[in-house]
């Protein structure tokens, strides 16, 4: 098969759309700007899965250009549990803990089980070189504001050759109560405010987040489609049947994918076409529009044809797709 415009115009834009452009990103809150998203949540682990967490804990990497020498900053925003945003059952009681960790054994690439995907006894998700941690409860000093975790020097990370950028890891743990902890973060340049670093970025594997509490406001994950991938599978949890999860590409104008209801799991094959490769795709999360859903906490994971995870990049790889409808493949006819 190949592409009407010729195989060798796709092939240089998968090479302009690929890793090369993280030296151009410089976008790292946390969720991203594009993915218009609230706050991530980790409830405490004295808390019911019904509730839009399947695990008590999330798992967020940094990568940063290994030609960025100047310290870096991990802030988080609203980190205690209690308050304005924060979801409240009975009373608050819960205390999150929040972990930076560098070195050997962080990088995902490398590390499966840092990824935190892997469940049972003797997986260790929290690998790596603990570097800072903090436990926040119920106090009013961190409402609302950022607490920052720093100074990093670059080179505390794990060294991914391939992305030719050092990685961190952070780990938000709910260790005790059974509220839910709302929370940003943003990797700066400086201790007291946010300033971006050019040519870094942010990604999960398992997304946990809040939907809106409105009707309007649409929900955006961005996962990078990497060379070798005809297909991957869906896997979201807990969204109360609330509305539609699309998927659009540069390719697909919007197909959608079942979607969960109340504490389980639902997954789906997606097909991936030669003009996809290269690029993100966007999964979009649409709010049903009779009665409202509110408080509504959602998990979803990827995986490629071969059970490898997907990263969910905060500043999506080759920017936000846009449907092309005249972008289409054709089978090559056989020489006569």
């Amino acid at each position: 098969m190949k592409l009407k415009k010729s195989i060798f115009k796709i092939v240089f834009l998968i090479s302009l759309l690929g890793f090369p452009v993280l030296g151009r990103l410089s976008a790292q809150p946390v969720p991203g700007k594009d993915e218009n998203i609230p706050f991530l949540v980790t409830f405490g682990k004295e808390g019911k899965t019904s509730w839009g967490d399947d695990d008590f804990y999330q798992i967020f990497f940094f990568s940063i250009l290994k030609d960025y020498t100047k310290p870096v900053y991990i802030r988080v925003f609203d980190p205690d549990c209690g308050g304005e945003w924060d979801e409240i059952q009975g009373e608050f009681n819960t205390k999150t803990k929040f972990s930076v960790y560098g070195g050997k054994g962080v990088d995902p690439e490398k590390n499966e089980e840092s990824r935190g995907l892997l469940k049972g006894i003797g997986v260790n998700y929290k690998s790596g070189n603990l570097l800072a941690s903090k436990i926040f409860g119920n106090d009013a000093k961190y409402d609302n504001k950022y607490y920052t975790f720093g100074p990093f020097n670059p080179s505390e990370g794990d060294f991914n050759a391939r992305w030719n950028s050092y990685m961190f890891k952070i780990v938000c743990e709910g260790i005790s109560g059974d509220d839910g902890n709302l929370y940003k973060y943003y990797l700066s340049s400086d201790p007291d405010n946010n300033v971006p670093i050019e040519g870094a970025n942010a990604f999960t594997y398992a997304y946990h987040f809040r939907m809106w509490n409105d009707f309007k406001s649409v929900a955006h994950i961005y996962p990078y489609i990497d060379t070798g991938i005809v297909y991957i599978k869906q896997k979201n949890f807990d969204w109360d049947d609330d509305g539609s999860i699309l998927v659009v590409s540069r390719y697909k104008q919007g197909i959608p994918v079942p979607i969960s209801n109340e504490d389980n799991w639902v997954n789906s094959n997606i097909p991936i076409e030669p003009p996809e490769v290269g690029s993100s795709l966007d999964f979009q999360f649409h709010k049903r529009q009779d009665d409202l859903v509110k408080n509504n906490n959602v998990v979803i994971e990827l995986e490629n044809q071969r059970g490898d995870a997907l990263k969910f990049f905060s500043s999506p790889i080759g920017g936000v797709p846009i449907y092309q409808p005249k972008l289409g493949y054709e089978k090559v006819k056989p020489k006569k």
